[in-house]
């Protein structure tokens, strides 16, 4: 059994995902980031950098792990999914699984920092993050192209990007003309597992109704 400690946001939907993909049993336990559980002692004694999402293997030691990436990583090696064997081809699920991890993940965070949660709208940092975040969309979009995935078959590098990549609304992103992203984005949010890990815990960010609130409690209870 797998303890999933997370929150609705794209790198807690990223292991949702993956346990429903790898139909592994877990339980979740959503964390309230705007009352800081994430920061508490108990968690930190999961996670020190006290940031979700966070799992202990109860079928392993109560083995911890943190950072999303190595999550997906020990996960896929646990159930010999999702990651190939061969040497090029885990190689090639890695390189995207970290051209996640250090670009389109950071990229779009700060996007959205600049939009929609700093205290005041700085138009040059706000650009900055957009185009980068558009260059990075460009470079998924020429790739696949070629490939129905990003690594070829379906891995934990398309489970670690769609989750960031679909809420690229929410730093008011254009995809306009990338019709392979796009491809590739619906494709990928059909698959039964997605749809329902998407929503472990259940997000609002796709109710516009309710975005303006959750940019308020971001600001004032999170990023402090």
């Amino acid at each position: 059994m797998i303890d999933l400690y997370t929150a609705a946001t794209p790198n807690g939907h990223k292991i949702s995902i993956a346990l429903e993909e790898m139909a592994l049993p877990y339980t979740l336990h959503a964390l309230s980031l705007s009352n800081g559980d994430q920061k508490q002692p108990w968690f930190r004694a999961i996670n020190p950098n006290a940031r979700i999402p966070a799992i202990v293997d109860r079928d392993a030691d109560d083995f911890a792990v943190f950072e999303s990436g190595a999550i997906l990583l020990y996960l896929a090696e646990k159930t010999g999914q999702f990651l190939p064997t061969d040497v090029k081809g885990r190689s090639r699920v890695i390189q995207w699984l970290m051209f996640q991890m250090g670009g389109v993940g950071p990229m779009m965070g700060q996007a959205n920092v600049f939009v929609r949660y700093a205290p005041e709208k700085l138009p040059w940092a706000i650009g900055r993050y957009q185009r980068e975040c558009r260059r990075l969309f460009e470079v998924l979009d020429a790739h696949l192209a070629s490939t129905p995935f990003l690594a070829g078959d379906y891995s934990i590098a398309d489970m670690a990007t769609w989750p960031w990549v679909r809420g690229y609304t929410w730093a008011e992103l254009d995809i306009s003309g990338l019709d392979n992203l796009e491809r590739w984005l619906k494709e990928v949010g059909e698959r039964p597992a997605v749809i329902r890990g998407k929503d472990l815990p259940p997000s609002s960010f796709g109710d516009p109704k309710a975005r303006d609130a959750i940019a308020k409690e971001v600001r004032e209870k999170v990023l402090v």
